[in-house]
């Protein structure tokens, strides 16, 4: 790779955490100097340390910093950067976005607003899916009206039915239907989750299918007509319809399977006049029906593993295809090897996989043949409250599955993290399921439905903020400088600090109480005070990350409300007690 072609090219990476970091490797490899943006809670974030440059966005949310476009473009402006990645996630399939970066005079890392708008509506992916012959269900041509259009869907194809917001992604705004009478609750609820993550309620219906497997393939295309499909991934081991583990190729699937996915992503791509890197997803039921799924218009955060099997950079491939290079791979590799990607999580399993945060007082990652870690932290990294809870991604490569199953047991093994909760001991758990490593029983409702080892409970802290230094941030010019300081020298002035690892004490909790699963707002009680509820009810409905969360009885008995509608409350925090 000849770097010096690069040389006038500066790329401003658009996003946080592990995915700006391996953005700003694959700068670092190709001499393009790379620009860096920050929250207040990332201002010690290693993605903010190892890019050339790093801005600070005004603000601690997601909705201050990440998701606004005009401070975006506004740092891209300040920094001279000539080009924005979006990563995946916040702004990367917002086609808006795409088009104030173009209107910048910048060039976009990904595909055209128009590709993006196109796919993103999830009816019309459907119409240009069917226009290429892909496989599909019965679904809605167009928008629901009203829940009563999905009951009367229900009757005409039966149960289950899928509900899904028009444009969405990442299992917001998706419903699954089991039983007639929760039609209308459960559409209510897609249409409030599609508006708080997406700003549009549209909704529509298929059919789903009962415990399918998730199937995607990796496509790349560029501006001179080039589209290649690089293979296949599975990802369905899933919770809630987020993916923990995923691995490339797909295993056990027929070579007419294979070949149908890889025809028909390639004709709806071609179809959508696609441009860079994107997935195309599948359900693949028990039965052998695959139905077309999605288009992600985006890098994939499992994407590490089809770079393992296909042997290509993947992020390189959308920078070169940005400056208007061609692929410089033509056609469908073979996969060499066989690569699984656990995503490493700051969730506590045990508890329904609730979020965690706070300060990691270790984090030591393994090493070793055929292990890489791609990371956003590190010992002493704060994982904030106010974003995803990926740390990091584990992927293993072996010559075949077996040989990749044995490495990442003991990659597994070797893996420490402390300070917050992890999935650690789920996946570990995992590589020790024969439905998983030999008969390949896997569904996307495996964890919630087959899964039944017991893990140990994380017990949480609450940090006691004591300590003799601090870190304190200068900026100058971009480039952040770090200062190790006495905590007290600045105790009345407005400079910006790191909490170092402190001191904790355990939450004293009693039987008795109701603690809130998640950290978010409660935004309605099922049961008022007085009520006598039975375990495993549904009592009240929380939101977090623009996703409603159930909030279940852990014990039969009459319960005693303490928080109001519109509470936010911390993960842990009592909201009620069952007596």
């Amino acid at each position: 790779m000849n770097q010096q072609k690069y040389v006038n090219e500066k790329l401003l990476i658009a996003n946080r955490g592990e995915i700006a970091v391996r953005i700003i490797h694959a700068c670092r490899d190709m001499g393009i100097a790379s620009v860096a943006m920050y929250a207040d809670d990332d201002i010690g974030s290693l993605h903010v340390e190892l890019a050339d440059e790093a801005w600070g966005l005004v603000g601690a949310t997601a909705k201050e910093t990440y998701l606004n476009i005009d401070a975006i473009i506004d740092i891209a402006k300040k920094s001279k950067a000539t080009m924005v990645h979006p990563g995946y996630g916040f702004l990367s399939e917002r086609a808006e976005f795409a088009q104030a970066v173009i209107d910048a005079g910048l060039k976009w890392v990904g595909p055209s607003p128009e590709a993006i708008t196109k796919l993103g509506d999830k009816i019309e992916a459907r119409k240009i899916a069917a226009s290429v012959g892909a496989p599909l269900v019965q679904g809605t041509q167009d928008p629901l009206n009203n829940a009563d259009e999905a009951l009367a869907f229900a009757k005409q194809y039966g149960l289950p039915i899928a509900i899904k917001a028009a444009f969405g992604g990442g299992g917001r705004g998706l419903k699954v239907v089991w039983k007639l009478e929760e039609v209308k609750e459960l559409y209510d609820s897609a249409v409030r989750e599609a508006k708080a993550a997406f700003g549009r309620g549209e909704c529509f219906v298929e059919q789903y299918l009962d415990n399918p497997r998730h199937v995607e393939a990796q496509v790349i295309a560029d501006l001179h007509g080039n589209v290649v499909v690089l293979g296949t991934r599975d990802c369905s081991l899933q919770r809630r319809n987020q993916k923990l583990v995923e691995e490339s190729p797909a295993p056990f699937i027929s070579d007419e399977i294979y070949q149908e996915i890889l025809t028909s992503a390639k004709n709806i791509c071609q179809a959508a006049q696609y441009v860079g890197a994107g997935t195309v997803e599948y359900l693949l039921s028990q039965n052998g029906t695959l139905s077309f799924l999605e288009v992600n218009t985006r890098l994939q955060v499992e994407h590490p593993v089809t770079e393992e099997t296909a042997r290509v950079d993947l992020v390189v491939e959308q920078i070169q295809v940005a400056l208007g290079e061609e692929l410089s791979i033509k056609e469908t590799p073979k996969a060499q090897g066989h690569a699984i990607e656990f995503r490493i999580n700051a969730e506590d399993p045990s508890r329904g996989f609730i979020p965690a945060f706070g300060t990691l007082s270790l984090f030591e990652a393994p090493f070793g043949h055929g292990v890489r870690v791609d990371t956003g932290v590190r010992t002493g990294s704060l994982v904030s409250s106010h974003f995803d809870s990926l740390m990091a991604k584990l992927i293993v490569t072996g010559e075949t599955r077996e040989i990749a199953i044995r490495r990442a047991k003991r990659a597994l093994k070797q893996f420490k993290i402390e300070g917050v909760a992890s999935v650690l001991d789920f996946h570990r758990a995992v590589l020790n399921e024969p439905d998983f490593t030999d008969e390949f029983k896997v569904h996307t409702r495996w964890i919630e439905n087959d899964f039944k080892q017991d893990l140990k409970s994380t017990r949480r802290a609450i940090p006691q903020h004591q300590q003799a230094m601090v870190l304190s941030y200068i900026e100058i010019d971009g480039k952040l400088h770090r200062l190790g300081l006495p905590a007290g020298m600045f105790a009345q002035g407005a400079v910006q600090v790191e909490q170092q690892p402190a001191q904790s004490t355990e939450l004293a909790l009693q039987p008795e109480h109701l603690q809130a699963p998640i950290n978010g707002a409660i935004i309605a009680w099922k049961v008022q005070t007085g009520e006598q509820v039975s375990a495993g009810q549904v009592v009240a409905i929380m939101e977090a990350m623009k996703m409603e969360v159930q909030v279940l009885a852990h014990q039969s008995g009459q319960i005693e409300l303490l928080k109001e509608v519109g509470s936010t409350c911390q993960a842990d925090q009592v909201i009620a007690t069952i007596q």
